[in-house]
């Protein structure tokens, strides 16, 4: 586990308050946000109002019921009542792209990246890591080693392994493989490499087997090698060893990407060893591939269809504002950033409220608070902060 974790909350009485900052000047008059230059430069009609809050309600492309229902309750509210529509204004943030990438294609349902599986290997055992042939097996300084990676389709692995030193006759360290899901302390298994206890060498490395179970998709995990020895470590950086990725199952991700346990971020990223393993539900894997071009040209198609239902309703309720980002979650704080660099060029506002679709805003209970917190100066944030740690 990190030692710390932050979470923002994104709902105060139904939404999280972020003061952006405080605008008194008069909007521009031309009102930019870049949208889809061809289907979606849907930008509203901008009006030289100032409000005392803007709504940014994140919103993705496809939750039109969820939108409909916020316009049904909430937001019908703040139209009935005068004295509440001309203090705010309310936009949903939707990305102006749609993701062009199935998302049985992905390599996660959160991103827009194509799981790029090509000629896969199937029915054997594949070794992860093998060192090139013309490079050296001596020692380093390096006691701990560790790597991280993503699994992009079940896996099991069978074995883990050491380098092999070719200095020693036979086995003559002590040294321990473990292996950790991201952000868990207990290892899931390990493997421990001595001279009475060595396994069975295999090219230039030594295994050993380890219990087996399948590593879903989007599994992260850290192997570490630790020498219970004085010496150091056979081992290398990620540049100078072969990566064996069966076709595109696994991918190894630097510690900057991937969540290494706390107590290892001291050792040195690299591989002083390797795993083996086998690709499961083979059979299921070949059909997916099989069938993606079809489900590719379903997919731009639903697409094509997405951008005219959007395009129809924004020209129907003005209240959205199409951001020029592809629209997935892990896109979440571009969308945002993009909105607040919107509101700033295009309105003039006090308070800039941030909230979800799937949020209820209670407004006169907003005002209240801000009235009673003196929330009405410049330079405020409102909302909550937790921070988690382990201590």
């Amino acid at each position: 586990m990190r030692n710390w974790l932050v979470l923002l909350c994104p709902c105060v009485l139904g939404a999280a308050l972020h003061l952006w900052l405080r605008l008194r000047s008069p909007p521009p008059a031309r009102a930019s946000g870049a949208g889809r230059a061809d289907q979606l430069a849907l930008l509203p009609q901008w009006k030289s109002s100032h409000y005392d809050v803007v709504v940014g309600v994140l919103s993705a492309r496809n939750n039109h019921e969820l939108r409909n229902v916020i316009r049904s309750t909430w937001l019908k509210h703040l139209v009935q009542h005068p004295a509440l529509s001309q203090r705010v204004l309310v936009k949903f943030i939707i990305g102006a792209h749609g993701c062009e990438v199935p998302v049985e294609d992905r390599e996660d349902p959160y991103s827009c990246k194509l799981l790029n599986i090509t000629n896969p290997v199937l029915n054997q055992e594949i070794e992860a890591f093998s060192l090139l042939e013309d490079t050296s097996s001596g020692l380093s300084e390096d006691r701990v080693v560790s790597v991280s990676f993503r699994v992009l389709y079940p896996i099991v692995i069978t074995s883990l392994g050491v380098f092999y030193d070719a200095n020693d006759v036979g086995f003559q360290r002590n040294i321990t493989v473990k292996l950790y899901q991201a952000e868990q302390e207990e290892a899931l298994f390990i493997a421990r490499f001595s001279p009475p206890s060595c396994g069975v060498q295999v090219n230039k490395l030594w295994y050993k087997p380890v219990e087996q179970f399948i590593l879903p998709e989007s599994f992260e995990g850290t192997i570490v090698w630790e020498s219970q020895d004085l010496q150091g470590l056979v081992s290398r950086n990620l540049h100078k060893v072969t990566v064996n990725d069966g076709g595109g199952v696994l991918r190894v991700i630097t510690a900057g990407e991937g969540a290494l346990p706390h107590e290892f971020m001291e050792g040195v990223e690299g591989v002083a060893g390797g795993f083996l393993y086998t690709i499961q539900e083979g059979d299921a894997l070949l059909k997916n591939l099989h069938s993606r071009p079809r489900r590719l040209l379903d997919h731009i198609s639903n697409l094509h269809e997405e951008d005219a239902l959007l395009k129809e309703e924004s020209s129907l309720y003005d209240d959205i504002v199409f951001v020029d980002v592809v629209d997935t979650y892990r896109n979440v704080p571009a969308k945002l950033l993009n909105f607040y660099k919107w509101t700033v060029e295009t309105t003039s506002f006090d308070l800039l409220l941030k909230t979800d679709d799937d949020c209820y805003i209670d407004l006169e209970a907003v005002f209240n608070r801000i009235a009673l917190k003196n929330l009405d100066g410049p330079n405020f944030w409102w909302g909550n902060l937790f921070l988690c740690s382990d201590n």
